[in-house]
């Protein structure tokens, strides 16, 4: 009798040691949690370290948007046998797509093609490209692209400066390089350039700099 005792007290006792360890277990002890906090501050010195400029991304998405609506408006001019434009104001951060109409050059009405002005932080720098269009041998008159006299029974006002960047249906485009880049840094600008072959490029800040050979 007395050994049917202890069996259940000693039984009683072992399922009262394993709920007592099963509590202790679902708990974190005072080092455990110090190791933990101190491994996130790591990853979190980490990840901060590892962040770039947001300027730079900034610029560098600017850029890549601007390249791609070029090539888009290039195609688009081409297909549609249209003459375009891009009217680019360096002081005011900004860049307007401009279609030549009867009446002048007016703004695109499109969703693709709207007025873009930089985030606060960025610069632009415009600069043409070579002499090259000047010459006899290309396909246009440009300055019937200037032509006062065309537009003048139209009013003053609702008239939009001209374009610096011709976009025209033969395929041409005026060479130009466009630089996109946080204030007061610009050896980190993206640059933009169409080369007298029409070719349009891209180029990171390392390769823009390569290529104005400073």
């Amino acid at each position: 009798m007395a050994t049917g005792i202890c069996k259940i007290s000693v039984s009683a006792f072992g399922a009262n040691s394993k709920l007592i360890m099963k509590k202790r277990n679902t708990g974190f002890t005072l080092i455990e949690i110090m190791l933990v906090v101190i491994v996130l501050s790591f990853s979190a010195m980490t990840v901060i370290l590892t962040l770039p400029n947001s300027q730079q991304d900034l610029a560098k998405e600017q850029a890549q948007r601007f390249f791609y609506k070029l090539q888009l408006l290039n195609e688009d001019a081409i297909l549609n046998g249209k003459d375009f434009g891009i009217r680019i104001e360096e002081n005011r951060g900004r860049y307007l797509y401009v279609e030549l109409t009867s009446e002048g050059w007016k703004a695109l009405d499109s969703k693709t093609y709207k007025e873009t002005e930089l985030e606060d932080g960025l610069s632009l720098s415009f600069r043409m490209g070579s002499d090259a269009w000047s010459d006899s041998d290309t396909l246009f008159d440009q300055q019937s692209f200037f032509d006062e006299d065309m537009f003048s029974e139209f009013d003053e006002e609702k008239q939009i400066k001209p374009p610096q960047v011709f976009v025209l249906s033969s395929g041409e485009i005026t060479p130009f390089s466009l630089n996109v880049y946080p204030q007061d840094e610009q050896d980190q600008r993206w640059q933009i350039s169409v080369k007298e072959t029409g070719v349009i490029e891209l180029l990171s800040p390392e390769e823009a700099t390569q290529e104005s050979g400073l």
